[in-house]
This record gives structure tokens, C-alpha cells and sequence, in this order.
């Protein structure tokens, strides 16, 4: 297992909301990327799987709102 820390923390939107990712973990090929995200809303840590995450919008890099959220795990499997 590979654990890195981001710095600076990048903002995130998850199933559970938006929030800040502090670290990655990355447990080889065979899995998905983990990202150990710290709720805004709650200050909640969660680790989420890299299908459901995506960057916050950012205006000034063209990453305009999603309209739909990000889909569930369950919805890829």
C-alpha cells in the first residue's frame, strides 16, 4: 500500500457532499485509488473508492458544476 499526503488538500465532491481530500491510498491494480476525505459539513473522515469522487468546480480552470452527482459504486458495478 502507497499512502500520500496532498498538499494542498483538494476539494472534493462525494456521495456523502463536499469536502477536503488530505491523503490517497493506492493498494496496487487490483483496487481503486482511496481517497480520505474530511467532510465540510461535519468535519466527518471518510475514505471514499475513486469512482465516486470528483474535483469541485473551479471557474477559473474551466470545471464548470455538475449537474448530476457523482454515480454510486453500486451504479458501476
Amino acid at each position: 500500500m502507497m499512502l500520500q499526503q496532498l498538499n494542498p488538500p483538494l476539494p472534493m465532491t462525494t456521495p456523502r457532499g463536499a469536502g477536503l481530500a488530505h491523503f490517497v491510498m493506492d493498494y496496487g491494480p487490483e483496487s481503486h485509488l482511496m481517497w480520505v476525505v474530511f467532510m465540510d459539513e461535519d468535519g466527518a473522515c471518510w475514505t471514499v473508492p475513486n469512482p465516486e469522487v470528483r474535483l469541485a468546480p473551479n471557474w477559473s480552470l474551466g470545471r464548470r458544476p455538475r449537474k448530476t452527482p457523482p454515480p454510486s459504486l453500486a451504479a458501476i458495478r
